[in-house]
């Protein structure tokens, strides 16, 4: 059996969804702000020229370049664009773990002492939704199934309640491919990326700080317009900085590096010597790894 993201409930997909587009638009906002203020820089660096009256071209672009920046930081905030990629990021994984378990009685869905038995477990993983659920609904989080968006009762799909009344070696074969397997390569495949994009940006600081001292050297002297081009370098050198940082390239490539080598360990370790007892404890400390709040503390503690 093949177990993929597609049968998964309707309330992830959508809370997915979500977080994609809210993160778009985070994204979307902090380059355009950043854009904006080299633009104000770029513009301010113009020389003197025509103008309507005593009002000067590259004075009046670059004032409105800045008040450009004030509009898309209004409405980003209005929109709580930012937090709400982070709380429906959150509740999605945080639903697709906890299906994840459900479907091949990770803890405490399976039949360990004290987990939860055949005829319970359902109500265990939907009081156990909920509760998850009414947490980050008090963060902000908001819930599509109160306005509507997401019909009630479909938080236990078909392809969920079929894995789950396999048998053992097929729910252990299931997860390690289909969960596992994928998560490890999905980091690697993001650590690639961060690698890449870490080295660009490196690069680009280089070149801009190298062009700053250049303009500033030859401003020492005197020489044409340094003044005004080490100020638009500099605004440059600075967006590039900024933006790195939001993305968070090299903590994440950390972090990444971290969680795809404990996933291969614990894919070594379930393939060999966990057995039927010691399932549901492997299972939920896998979906620990894999979970954005694991993620973001190694990020934040990384050297």
């Amino acid at each position: 059996m093949t177990f993929r993201n597609q049968d998964l409930p309707a309330l992830f997909h959508h809370t997915d969804r979500a977080a994609i587009s809210r993160q778009r638009e985070s994204t979307q906002a902090t380059r355009a702000q950043l854009l904006l203020l080299v633009l104000a820089a770029a513009a301010a660096a113009l020389p003197s020229g025509p103008g309507l009256g005593s009002v000067r071209l590259g004075g009046a672009l670059s004032a409105l370049a800045y008040a450009g920046v004030l509009l898309v930081g209004v409405r980003a905030t209005r929109r709580r664009a930012r937090p709400q990629w982070q709380l429906n990021r959150s509740a999605a994984e945080f639903i697709k773990s906890l299906a994840w378990r459900y479907a091949v009685h990770g803890a405490p869905f399976g039949p360990g002492p004290d987990d939860a038995g055949p005829k319970d477990a359902e109500q265990t993983y939907r009081a156990r939704l909920e509760s998850g659920l009414a947490e980050l609904v008090k963060m902000g989080w908001e819930d599509p199934r109160a306005a509507g968006l997401v019909p009630q009762g479909g938080e236990i799909t078909g392809a969920m309640r079929a894995l789950r009344n396999l048998d053992y070696r097929a729910r252990r074969e299931t997860y390690v491919r289909d969960r596992l397997i994928e998560q490890r390569n999905w980091y690697r495949r993001r650590t690639e990326v961060s690698r890449r994009a870490t080295s660009l940006w490196s690069w680009s600081i280089v070149l801009l700080t190298c062009l700053g001292l250049m303009f500033a050297a030859l401003g020492a002297f005197g020489t044409g317009p340094a003044a005004r081009l080490t100020g638009l370098v500099s605004a440059a050198a600075t967006a590039d900085i900024a933006w790195n940082e939001v993305r968070r390239h090299h903590p994440l490539i950390e972090a990444h590096t971290l969680v795809e080598q404990d996933l291969a360990a614990m894919m070594v370790v379930m393939q060999t010597t966990i057995t039927e007892h010691q399932w549901p404890s492997a299972v939920y400390e896998t979906e620990r790894y894999v979970s954005p709040q694991h993620t973001d503390w190694l990020a934040r503690h990384s050297n």
